[in-house]
């Protein structure tokens, strides 16, 4: 099955949630709607679901008109982040629920309804499970048991909402493996909403950023991680400091910052704004060096360090793993050298960010 979505749009009195969604899914796609809150993931889901509607465009399935359909006959699963499980069922009735209540023509005899509850109970490693009631379940469990009712009715596509917002790190880190080995071996088309990219990036084949109502970017997570396409997407992921820069023949340059390691890029000349992760700036030890060491903090593993710019207009932070971290102590004078960044155009000019010119290197040689 294919999903085709097409300006979409959602408003809520004065507040316009979706401005106008333009998304195509292919069969069997596990795709992630990565935003932060009030980007108008959950209003889509919610919409896809049958759940809501637009206020305008269109939402197709294999060419059929989904907005006509009733969310009962969409034959849709949905996972939410609370689980949502009846708490006077135990989990082999909880699994059992969606297909004991279809329509009588398309209702499973009894006895199938028995096998492929016990089929699902195995495959999502839980048959010890079966005779206990939600409170009797770990966070963990419960979700596994949620997703074992959506998976029950056979659904064209399944829907998840946060579905791991409700569990701590570790259980999160470990169930989000086991599901993508689920869902790889069901090869049901999945969309799940998330504002954690670490989980998109884990979980989808295809990431969907999404901010203010408007889809920012669409590519695989590593396209997404390596190029965001807008400021927007680079703040979201983590590229927090922000040089102004020069370009000069596609380089960026900036007093106190060895640009070296950062290759060309297609911009004209003139001014442009460089996006770093504080992951990818290494400090250097320069005793004419622009920026001072503020101070020294550890997570452990990691160093963090504040800096302060002699210049007066940048205070950025660093993040270096401690092996390979230079002796560093506050006041120390230090040039920067970012390792990987991405660069757009100055505010108010009009050229579009573009990628490196790879092709300039292999001329080159």
């Amino acid at each position: 099955m294919t999903l085709s979505i097409a300006h979409l749009t959602r408003r809520f009195g004065q507040t316009e949630v979706l401005r106008g969604i333009d998304l195509e899914i292919g069969k069997g796609e596990l795709v992630a709607l990565l935003g932060p809150s009030g980007s108008g993931k959950t209003t889509l889901l919610k919409i896809i679901a049958g759940l809501d509607w637009p206020d305008a465009g269109t939402l197709a399935v294999d060419g059929a008109d989904w907005l006509k359909k009733k969310a009962q006959d969409r034959r849709i699963g949905f996972v939410f982040q609370h689980y949502a499980l009846f708490p006077h069922m135990t989990v082999r009735d909880n699994i059992a629920f969606g297909l004991s209540v279809l329509p009588k023509a398309e209702r499973p005899a009894p006895r199938q309804i028995a096998a492929k509850v016990e089929e699902l109970l195995h495959f999502l490693q839980i048959p010890q499970l079966a005779e206990r009631f939600p409170a009797e379940l770990s966070g963990g469990q419960r979700q596994r048991v949620a997703l074992g009712r959506a998976m029950a009715i056979a659904p064209q596509m399944l829907l998840l909402d946060e579905p791991f917002g409700a569990l701590d790190a570790q259980v999160r880190r470990d169930l989000r493996r086991w599901l993508r080995g689920v869902l790889e071996q069901a090869r049901t088309t999945t969309i799940f909403v998330t504002h954690d990219q670490e989980e998109a990036f884990e979980l989808a084949d295809r990431v969907v950023v999404m901010g203010a109502g408007r889809i920012e970017q669409i590519g695989r997570p590593e396209e997404i991680h390596n190029h965001p396409a807008t400021p927007f997407v680079a703040r979201f992921l983590g590229m927090t400091v922000e040089v102004p820069v020069a370009l000069r023949a596609g380089r960026a340059e900036a007093a106190g910052f060895d640009m070296q390691a950062l290759p060309r890029v297609a911009m004209a000349d003139g001014a442009a704004q460089l996006f770093l992760r504080p992951a990818d700036i290494t400090p250097v030890p320069d005793p004419k060096g622009r920026f001072r060491v503020a101070e020294v903090t550890s997570t452990g593993a990691l160093l963090r360090i504040a800096l302060e710019d002699t210049q007066g207009t940048l205070t950025p932070e660093v993040e270096i793993a401690r092996r390979l971290a230079p002796p560093l102590v506050p006041g120390a004078p230090v040039i920067l050298r970012p390792e990987a960044g991405r660069l757009f155009p100055a505010a108010g000019a009009s050229q579009p960010a573009a990628p490196e010119i790879k092709i300039l290197k292999e001329y080159s040689r």
